[in-house]
């Protein structure tokens, strides 16, 4: 049996966000440029460069790090014939790995996130393999509660079999962004009193069979079908702005967002 890859809803996409230049944020990604580059204290980077050494504040970065894209991480670990507990040890080792190796980043300013924590997770695999090295969990102590991990992979299906290591952890890349914006777009919602209104329009941004319509929406809500269409293309604007932000984020010039963004669109449709 064929299983699909998935963490969740897939939520929609608008192809018109690739090829869009105007869109970007500045304010998250950072102003401050020299020679095409955009400065690190500002984007997914710095939690990167921040996760260097031993002090209270480099081991917030690495654990933030850790939980924010283990999965895509555990996944290709998972995929190259580990098992769960092996491949938990291999993937909160490759963290530690790459917060130790990280001060090249700064003379690797054209950097890609989601390329270079791949990179670094088949190097430290392989030097892993070659020096038999038996790895303990955050040497001695666990990055992030593994039994949340446990939990999710249980409830995710297995990878479908023509599926490479590479591909899921691509794909998983993927869902992991999409999963940062939704929560950054509900905390807008739910700070502004919303959370109601969010809660019911969110459903029209996945693909899952059943959702409602969006006059059965307005009755719930008391409100107009026309003021359901209105508030859903205000959320869907700001969707699109935080997914733009959040990927701008991963990369360290603003010219490689497009490219990014139309990588992601592309690895969600497969």
């Amino acid at each position: 049996m064929r299983r699909r890859l998935r963490s969740g809803p897939t939520f929609l996409l608008d192809h018109s966000l690739a090829g869009n230049h105007n869109q970007v944020s500045l304010s998250t990604v950072g102003g401050d440029t020299q020679n095409g580059a955009v400065a690190f204290t500002t984007t997914h980077w710095s939690v990167v460069l921040t996760a260097q050494g031993d002090s209270p504040a480099a081991r917030e970065a690495l654990e933030k790090l850790c939980r924010t894209y283990w999965w895509p991480l555990y996944g290709f670990v998972r995929r190259n014939g580990f098992g769960p507990e092996e491949a938990q040890d291999l993937t909160q080792g490759v963290f530690c790995f790459v917060a130790k190796t990280a001060g090249s980043l700064v003379r690797r300013e054209k950097g890609r996130l989601r390329s270079y924590l791949l990179v670094s997770l088949k190097n430290f695999l392989a030097k892993a393999k070659r020096r038999e090295l038996t790895l303990k969990r955050g040497e001695g102590r666990a990055l992030v509660p593994l039994d949340e991990l446990i939990a999710r992979e249980h409830a995710d299906l297995e990878p479908a079999d023509n599926l490479t290591a590479v591909k899921i952890y691509e794909r998983r890349w993927a869902l992991t962004l999409l999963e940062q914006v939704l929560t950054r777009l509900e905390s807008k919602y739910r700070s502004a009193g919303n959370e109601k209104l969010f809660d019911c329009l969110k459903e029209f941004l996945s693909d899952e069979p059943g959702r409602r319509s969006q006059a059965e929406v307005a009755a719930e809500l008391g409100i107009t079908e026309n003021a359901v269409k209105q508030a859903f293309h205000r959320l869907r604007q700001r969707y699109r702005q935080l997914l733009r932000d959040e990927i701008a984020q991963t990369v360290a010039v603003l010219g490689d967002v497009e490219d990014e963004l139309r990588h992601f669109i592309s690895v969600l449709q497969t």
